[in-house]
């Protein structure tokens, strides 16, 4: 058979007999190509690379600015849109951006909310303005005309302020405007109504 020669090859003065299950090549054969050889090589330190976690919306600090005086001056604002009736506040993608305007001025000293709450055609605040020369109606007016111009939002030309008395009770003037939405007969409770903020989203914890 081609291949299994079993003739001894002489090494020196000993016989070597080559193994039966070798095959020798054929004198005409061309050698065989060697095929490459893929090697699957592992780097230890991409096994250590930790998997990217989902991105957090981060929670920003709202910090009490040091002018904010809650025995000296709030305010109560009602703030109503041009068409009475119809829903425009109430929605959330609309909601969602006023309540980032309201971060906003916050978080840059602008006003101070305590709460901030909608209705389908109003808003209903508890504020506190900084002492500068800028006036309330300047303040929220510059607010109405930013909203309704990126906001697309049909305000009432003014709107209604009143300074809550040193006599009167800024936690009811707060359940008031936060049981708005159950005497509309839009909830049955308070806490189930959506459209309401509050910094660090939490209520304010008026005691008086």
């Amino acid at each position: 058979m081609v291949g299994t020669d079993r003739r001894a090859v002489r090494v020196g003065n000993r016989p070597i007999f080559p193994n039966p299950q070798t095959r020798l090549p054929h004198p005409h054969r061309r050698a065989r190509r060697s095929r490459p050889t893929l090697r699957l090589i592992i780097i230890p330190a991409l096994l250590t690379i930790p998997l990217m976690d989902h991105p957090e919306r981060k929670q920003l600090p709202h910090q009490v600015p040091p002018w904010v005086d809650p025995n000296k001056e709030i305010y109560f604002l009602t703030i109503c849109c041009g068409v009475r009736g119809k829903n425009q506040l109430a929605l959330e993608p609309i909601a969602s951006a006023l309540f980032d305007t309201v971060t906003f001025r916050n978080e840059n000293h602008l006003w101070f909310a305590y709460l901030f709450l909608l209705m389908p055609d109003h808003a209903h605040a508890l504020m506190s303005f900084p002492p500068s020369g800028k006036t309330i109606k300047a303040i929220v007016g510059k607010w109405k005309e930013w909203t309704a111009k990126h906001l697309n939002i049909q305000w009432q030309r003014d709107f209604f302020e009143h300074r809550l008395r040193q006599e009167e009770s800024r936690r009811e003037k707060a359940d008031y405007i936060l049981n708005n939405p159950v005497r509309a007969g839009l909830v049955q409770k308070s806490e189930q109504w959506p459209f309401v903020w509050f910094p660090n989203q939490h209520p304010p914890s008026f005691h008086w």
